[in-house]
């Protein structure tokens, strides 16, 4: 019974910042688990998927804020809270992806995959919908009560959904549409007062850089197995 009692008050737990201003624990916590998905996507190993959900999960809990907690003070980003249920749904689909392509590629593999270019049909679809999607869900964010300005948080789920499909089928673009969502993601989280987000999210933003460059060198040096994810998109150029 003490040990419930201790995992609902870490589960609720805040520490105070200058200001007035609060930081909830699982917040923070949601946020390492992100980073830690972050880097093992740029070393192409299968456990970031799982490790990306369980921190998707915990910040759900986190932007949904008066929705889950009335005695909460932060504002809900309806936008943010959407993107986890969205990264949850993409990250299964890449979890199954990544792991059908490592047990192609043989015991042996250290990855799970070869990055590759997705072309410039890829690079202009991704921002058509970057750009048509926060377009068409600003209202919706807006109607909903999501925190101003709503078309940044419509771009940064819009941009993280384009970003983590990407990763799912290995396009190196996929980094760079990460770059993207940081830019608008890093202000809208400091203003809205989530700011363990809004520093992972900074950090984040040169790691994604990293990660581009990363992921280039190694499909210029990695030469495509017919066991490799390769095979399982035919469409690839």
């Amino acid at each position: 019974m003490d040990f419930l009692r201790w995992l609902v008050d870490m589960f609720n737990g805040t520490i105070d910042l200058p200001g007035g201003q609060v930081l909830v624990v699982r917040e923070v916590v949601g946020n390492v688990f992100g980073l830690a998905s972050a880097l093992g996507g740029m070393r192409r190993k299968v456990w970031a998927w799982p490790i990306g959900i369980a921190g998707n999960l915990l910040l759900l809990t986190v932007f949904l804020g008066s929705l889950i907690d009335p005695n909460a003070t932060m504002p809900h980003l309806l936008g943010q809270a959407g993107r986890q249920i969205m990264f949850i749904v993409v990250s299964v689909y890449g979890w199954v992806r990544w792991n059908q392509s490592r047990k192609q590629r043989g015991a042996g593999a250290s990855q799970a995959i070869t990055p590759r270019w997705g072309g410039w049909g890829v690079r202009v679809g991704m921002l058509l919908v970057m750009v048509i999607g926060t377009v068409a869900l600003t209202p919706l964010f807006a109607a909903l009560g999501s925190y101003d300005p709503v078309w940044a948080d419509a771009w940064t789920f819009i941009g993280s959904l384009v970003a983590t499909y990407g990763m799912a089928k290995g396009w190196t673009e996929f980094w760079l549409a990460w770059v993207a969502v940081d830019i608008v993601g890093v202000p809208l989280l400091f203003s809205a007062g989530y700011f363990a987000s809004a520093f992972m999210y900074l950090f984040y933003g040169v790691f994604t850089l990293i990660g581009f460059f990363v992921w280039a060198r190694a499909q210029k040096n990695e030469k495509p197995s017919i066991s490799s994810m390769e095979t399982l998109d035919p469409t690839v150029e």
